[in-house]
């Protein structure tokens, strides 16, 4: 099994920015700006010398008793708790701090081995830097710069050899890919937790809590997921803060990424036009959707009534997808949710046989033709499988390009409909053959 390192110290050291080197990737946030990461950040780490996994944390305050610096922290105790090694980031151009001292004391009655960072030491004396750290008694200080890179391989190595080798596979098996998206407050991070069946990602009264794109792996059921807390879609003239804007990219990045997106609505509001748009862009990425209308325990029947006539109004071109009414505070549907995350995730992912593609082809013709484009109509003649999430069926025969819009989605329902497809959206591509007669007398 591979070691976990967590990533721990008070807000604005580098933690994030060690994460993103360590794992070799941009999936935490960085900007100097302390309490960016809120909620413990999973990722796979790369560079060293047997795998491992490696969890940022949000700045840790353990002192702190309430409001959502409290709730860092508890998010911060709960990825000591699960740590095999604990790396201690310090700021060296700082100094060291009471706070400082306060996380060391914290991290000592863990239990945990830990190894203490002196980040942000690059073009600097080591020994005068690391000098006033030793002082936290955390064993030796080692003077790294996350941005640079600096010593950051040669501390990693040291953490990594006091683990034994694994001789288990450690294949980077994930299974589906389940991004769960929707406005500000609607209890995204919520559900999260009651699939998890306990609070891994910080759920708050407070538009904006959710700041980073968060990837949870967990298992249910003997079927492994990863599930992607992303920030809250306001419209885009209320997106003010500049890293409210980074938020905006990484939710959108995390749709691009996701085999199956869950739509979050509240029942407690109207569906509003960012609820369509969201719902849009999920299917303009080809993704896989299931709707979660949320908070359905805390209405009455005519609200409900008026929520399932907004939906049918405003979020028609979602038909393809299945709509669960959900309580993510009391783990109403949640169960009926997944089992539609699993159904959608099955049909994004399906393999269509070419010869029952092109009878249903077949089929759909003898219904109904496409329509002549001047003295000729276009010919479709076979059609196969060309791509995965979503399914891409590619018709090949002449004039194709001639086909409009409304004959491709009718082939597309055809084809949706042959398959017992449900849950995933379908692409249908022509490829029209030359003519080999074009341009010879």
């Amino acid at each position: 099994m591979k070691p976990t390192l967590v990533l721990v110290g008070r807000p604005n050291v580098g933690k994030s920015t060690l994460f993103n080197r360590l794992t070799r990737t941009r999936d935490a946030l960085v900007a100097d700006m302390p309490g960016l990461t809120r909620d413990r950040h999973y990722g796979i780490g790369r560079g060293g010398s047997k795998p491992y996994l490696v969890v940022d944390t949000g700045g840790f305050e353990p002192l702190a008793k309430e409001g959502i610096v409290a709730e860092m922290a508890r998010q911060a105790e709960s990825a000591i708790a699960e740590a095999d090694a604990l790396l201690f980031i310090v700021d060296g151009r700082t100094g060291l701090t009471p706070h400082d001292k306060q996380i060391a004391e914290r991290l000592r009655r863990s239990g945990r081995p830990v190894f203490l960072a002196v980040n942000k030491g690059e073009g600097m004396n080591r020994a005068m830097v690391s000098a006033e750290f030793h002082e936290l008694a955390c064993g030796e200080p080692y003077v790294i710069s996350a941005a640079h890179g600096d010593g950051v391989r040669e501390l990693l190595n040291l953490v990594l050899d006091t683990f034994p080798d694994d001789p288990e596979d450690d294949s980077e098996t994930t299974g589906p890919r389940v991004a769960i998206v929707g406005r500000p407050n609607v209890g995204k991070s919520t559900l999260i937790n009651a699939l998890l069946g306990e609070d891994r990602v910080i759920a708050f009264d407070m538009p904006g809590t959710t700041r980073d794109a968060i990837s949870v792996p967990f298992e249910r059921n003997g079927r492994q997921y990863t599930l992607i807390d992303t920030a809250g879609l306001r419209r885009r003239g209320k997106v003010f803060e500049a890293i409210e804007k980074f938020s905006v990219i990484k939710t959108l990045q995390a749709v691009e990424q996701a085999n199956v997106v869950v739509l979050v609505l509240d029942a407690s509001q109207d569906i509003s036009d960012q609820d369509a748009h969201i719902g849009g862009f999920a299917l303009e990425a080809g993704r896989a959707l299931v709707v979660a209308v949320n908070k359905w325990d805390d209405v009455d029947e005519y609200r409900r009534d008026r929520v399932k006539v907004d939906i049918a109004r405003k979020l028609q071109f979602l038909s393809f997808a299945r709509f669960h009414h959900i309580s993510a505070l009391e783990g109403m549907g949640i169960g009926a949710l997944l089992k539609s995350v699993d159904g959608a995730y099955a049909a994004a992912m399906v393999k269509l046989p070419t010869p029952k593609l092109t009878r249903v082809l077949e089929a759909a013709l003898a219904r109904q033709q496409p329509p002549r484009h001047g003295l000729f109509r276009p010919k479709l003649r076979y059609a196969h499988q060309g791509g995965q999430n979503p399914p891409v069926v590619v018709i090949h025969g002449n004039a194709l390009e001639h086909v409009p819009d409304a004959y491709k989605r009718y082939l597309e329902h055809s084809f949706m409909e042959a398959f017992k497809l449900q849950g995933t959206p379908m692409r249908v591509e022509f490829r029209s053959t030359s003519n080999p007669f074009k341009g010879k007398d």
